[in-house]
């Protein structure tokens, strides 16, 4: 195929014939990397690897393991539509058997042979001359005409620096690294945060600990999880006849396309909603003190609306004390809130997030110019359709920026962007193959992002009165994207050249142009009209 790259070197590594230089790096295996890799692979495109730094696949899926573990999107929706699965035992999954989807679309896509595990991503600098990315891992070093980055948000917990913690006698490990060595039975257990790893862990850990605090900074909206056991039937129903499976994917997926448009355009409207959240709470709580703890003061939406039906039972057993204020200190094994609230502790497990706007890998790659990817976004993440970024040729993002969904199924929006990337890698392969590069236009990256947080202002994530994750730390919202999947898929469905500067490949270390342009970068007239997709 056009493109493809000859080996001229290569090293034995796990038993591998590594190769030296590839056409596509793909960095991460959980949904996004597998998903490239999938997508590379029914492009035509074998000349790849996936580098990830743990021993197996599964991204957040596998490093989330915690008491009570789940998804809070139907399973039907939150799987591949090229990779559907008619045997998923529940509604709503299990982390083991979401992990369990991503080994079998490994194995049944045959991309074993690409994976490279054990290998972390140190470093990945653009060779300007050599038009190609330079990548340091733990295992040696290698190149690459592209590189598909698909470490995602989730992947990096997020422990708060808590004065007097490292004095902390007893245990402490965040919910994503959970230490299952440790025994909490008859344990005096501390929960800091409330957001949807918490409300899963209180219920699972609840019975079985001496005593429970739940530091509470924020409290959270939870509607009753409608989770059932998917029946014999209906899993051979799906067996037998896969369009019914299918159906039932679309309508799960058009009701969460009403969904997000409610929190998107029509904010206002969201009171039922609430209402019904506040009955919720009302049946299960009859504290009217604990109650009034646990009912937020902002507008449901605002913050993800997290699902369960027993979180709240489990707030209300004799075991459990709720501390409405955050953990502000530890003195030995004494925690200490903002309101002067003490908890004596034996363990505390950190339900606080992960680094989502301040992405840890953008200090590891080094762009044209110099500069790291975080020193370009140090005022805030900005991509061009929440793929590629200004300054850094032929890098690309899945789950980039203002790309995340507040009530629906992230696969959604993955398998949009991975159409995106395939397109993006026709159009290499129709300016020259190796050594030709794209990089977006600076002009292009601000006019997107200025619709797309001009659409962000009417959303109920920005007037619905609450401070969220989902803000960076200037207060801009660079995670969700303000529309619904469906918008997005046709945003990204194509590239338009007229985004982009293009280098092609040619004598010298700087390639040729059909025209030169800025900095000797090539210039392409529009093969096709820019998309206005978020107007």
């Amino acid at each position: 195929m056009a493109g493809a790259v000859a080996w001229d070197r290569r090293v034995a590594v796990d038993g591998h014939d590594e190769r030296r230089h590839v056409r596509v790096a793909v960095i991460g295996s959980g949904f996004g990397g597998l998903g490239a890799a999938v997508r590379l692979r029914r492009e035509g495109i074998t000349d790849f690897v996936v580098l990830e730094r743990a021993g197996s696949v599964g991204g957040t899926w596998r490093d989330n393991e915690y008491p009570g573990c789940a998804c809070d999107v139907p399973s039907h929706l939150y799987s591949f539509s090229f990779a559907p699965n008619p045997d998923w035992p529940r509604t709503f999954s299990g982390q083991r058997h979401i992990r369990a989807y991503l080994e079998h679309v490994a194995d049944t896509f045959g991309l074993r042979p690409h994976l490279r595990l054990g290998h972390e991503v140190r470093l990945m600098r653009w060779d300007g001359d050599a038009r190609h990315w330079e990548i340091e891992t733990s295992r040696g070093t290698l190149t690459a005409d592209v590189v598909v980055s698909a470490t995602g948000a989730l992947s990096d917990p997020k422990v708060p620096a808590v004065p007097g913690l490292d004095g902390f006698p007893g245990k402490v490990f965040h919910s994503a690294r959970w230490d299952h060595g440790y025994d909490l039975r008859g344990k005096r257990v501390a929960v800091v945060g409330t957001g949807a790893s918490a409300i899963q862990i209180v219920p699972a850990i609840q019975p079985d600990v001496a005593r429970l605090t739940l530091f509470q900074r924020t409290p959270a909206w939870v509607m009753p999880r409608a989770d059932r056991a998917i029946t014999g039937a209906e899993r051979a129903l799906h067996r037998g006849l896969p369009f019914t499976g299918t159906v039932r994917r679309s309508v799960l997926r058009g009701i969460r396309e009403l969904q997000v448009q409610a929190f998107t355009k029509h904010p206002n409207q969201l009171g039922l909603v609430e209402s019904l959240a506040r009955a919720n709470i009302a049946r299960a709580v009859k504290d009217p003190v604990l109650r009034a703890k646990l009912t937020p003061s902002y507008r449901i939406g605002c913050k993800r609306i997290l699902l369960s039906s027993a979180y709240y039972p489990a707030l209300a057993r004799p075991n459990v004390d709720l501390v409405a204020s955050g953990l502000t200190e530890v003195r030995g094994s004494t925690l200490v809130a903002a309101d002067g609230t003490e908890a004596a502790a034996d363990a505390i497990v950190f339900g606080t997030g992960f680094h989502v706007t301040d992405l840890p890998v953008t200090e590891r790659v080094v762009g044209a110019d110099g500069r790291t990817l975080a020193e370009w976004w140090k005022d805030g993440m900005a991509s061009l359709r929440g793929a590629t970024a200004a300054g850094f040729p032929n890098w690309m993002t899945i789950i980039g920026p203002n790309t995340g969904l507040g009530n629906s199924s992230m696969i959604l929006m993955i398998e949009a962007q991975l159409a995106y990337m395939a397109d993006y890698l026709r159009q290499l392969d129709a300016l020259g193959g190796r050594g030709a590069a794209l990089t977006p236009r600076p002009a292009a990256v601000t006019a997107w992002n200025r619709r797309v947080q001009e659409r962000l202002r009417r959303t109920v994530w920005s007037t619905g009165g609450c401070s969220s994750w989902y803000l960076d730390a200037g207060g801009r919202n660079t995670t969700l994207w303000p529309g619904t999947p469906g918008e997005f898929r046709r945003a990204t469905r194509e590239v338009d050249l007229a985004e982009y500067e293009v280098i092609r490949p040619g004598p010298g270390p700087g390639g040729v142009a059909d025209a030169a342009g800025p900095g000797g970068r090539a210039v392409t007239t529009p093969t096709r009209p820019t998309e206005e997709a978020t107007r």
